[in-house]
């Protein structure tokens, strides 16, 4: 049996019942979510605590509007709420981005394809090394080219996708990922040879 096919019927039975009010179906689709609404939140916005309220904020615009979602990625639905919010805090002229390196290499796993987390007792350390360098280096991009990564090569996003939440057209958003990538090819040089290092973060080659 298709697992990805169990995962979307499963789903959009959620969605159902959230649409009828259900909020333990609604629940499901927050716990489903939530790591990677709040990771884009904090690639963002680079500070926790508004991520943490930027997601929570776009979880209640979520619910309050899941009688208008007509089908399609909810993922992609749900990123886009929580990009307008971040955006809206970004906006915000008490908005003040001040949050070191180092918070954004200890807030947490992004969401997206970085090494496996099982190593064996001699990898160990060389991962966590890998892993710490390539979650610095994505923190130092520019907001623009970070959301694009974060987007594209963390969440897994298509390009259609990622650029509708990035509410740029898909040609920039390929613009802003190949430059990404071209400056995390300089940042990351030195694991780019380790077995273990994430390939899809460098490549430049298309979806």
């Amino acid at each position: 049996m298709n697992e990805p096919s169990q995962h979307d019927d499963r789903e959009a039975k959620w969605v159902a019942a959230a649409q009828r009010g259900d909020l333990g179906a609604f629940n499901a689709i927050v716990e489903r979510h939530q790591r990677a609404v709040y990771n884009l939140a904090l690639s963002m916005l680079r500070d926790p605590a508004s991520a943490e309220d930027a997601a929570q904020d776009a979880f209640i615009a979520a619910y309050r509007n899941i009688g208008r979602y007509r089908g399609g990625s909810l993922s992609s639905w749900l990123l886009t709420i929580v990009a307008n919010r971040a955006r809206d805090r970004l906006r915000s002229p008490r908005y003040r981005r001040a949050v070191s390196l180092d918070a954004i290499v200890e807030a947490g796993d992004p969401g997206g394809p970085w090494p496996a987390d099982e190593p064996g007792p001699a990898d160990e350390a060389e991962r966590a090394e890998t892993v710490a360098a390539v979650r610095a280096a994505v923190a130092q991009l520019p907001d623009d080219q970070r959301l694009a990564v974060t987007l594209v090569d963390l969440q897994q996003l298509d390009y259609a996708e990622a650029a509708a939440v990035a509410s740029v057209p898909i040609g920039t958003l390929k613009s802003r990922l190949s430059r990404a990538r071209e400056r995390l090819r300089v940042l990351l040089r030195p694991y780019l040879e380790l077995p273990d290092a994430p390939a899809r973060l460098t490549e430049g080659s298309d979806q």
